[in-house]
């Protein structure tokens, strides 16, 4: 069976194009499937993403980088890159999940992308899947970084109001959008010292609270 498209997308050749072959192996279609090597790609997925912010973010705290790597290591995000390879079409499953169309099911395809990770170290060693890792992750390893730098402004803004005497933020979700997968939340505040009511939308209600912060933050030092 050859696999030279998918190794293409993938950028990398395996040496022993059985261990592919089993990282795509669902376990409805055979008895030797893609399970162990799953838990072996969990394991280097993690150990890549958490080097990669270790090493990029020297003055990140240990719960700063526990949460980047996370946010990066989630099944939406493996979902997400399994979907832009167009994984699932390489998929080896039973004919009943073929039926039922689970080669776009997101459990398995971020599960068979893990088995994929954990394929690529096994064959080639951690730098081949370190470079695998960070080239099709670098977008979500952005957007972590980037969440990073307004985590506080929450917290910022609270110990501010505070200081001055004034009432608490209060956060409203005024509208979400989308559907679940793709969701968006708008969340309003206002707060005592200024008129103004701030809004901001976000793939979380915690983002876009922490954006809606920082955008009072910007305001504050205006008037100040």
């Amino acid at each position: 069976m050859g696999f030279s498209n998918l190794e293409d997308k993938l950028q990398y050749r395996f040496s022993d194009e059985t261990i592919l072959e089993r990282a795509l192996t669902h376990r409805s279609a055979a008895t030797k499937n893609n399970e162990r090597l799953e838990f072996l790609g969990d394991s280097i997925f993690g150990a890549i993403t958490g080097e990669y912010f270790y090493l990029t973010l020297p003055s990140a705290s240990e719960g700063e980088l526990s949460r980047m790597r996370s946010q990066v290591v989630r099944k939406e995000s493996l979902v997400s890159v399994a979907r832009q390879m167009n994984l699932g079409s390489h998929l080896l499953l039973g004919s009943g999940e073929i039926k039922a169309g689970a080669h776009t099911r997101e459990s398995i395809l971020a599960d068979s992308l893990e088995a994929l990770i954990g394929a690529i170290y096994l064959d080639g060693g951690f730098i081949n899947a370190r470079n695998f890792v960070l080239h099709w992750f670098s977008e979500n390893m952005e957007r972590a970084m980037r969440a990073r730098s307004i985590k506080d402004a929450k917290t910022t803004l609270q110990e501010w109001l505070q200081g001055q005497g004034n009432p608490l933020p209060d956060y409203q979700l005024v509208k979400t959008r989308g559907e679940a997968h793709s969701r968006t939340f708008t969340v309003s505040c206002k707060i005592k010292p200024l008129d103004s009511e701030f809004h901001a939308t976000s793939d979380s209600r915690r983002k876009a609270e922490q954006l809606v912060a920082e955008q009072i933050l910007e305001a504050i030092k205006v008037r100040q």
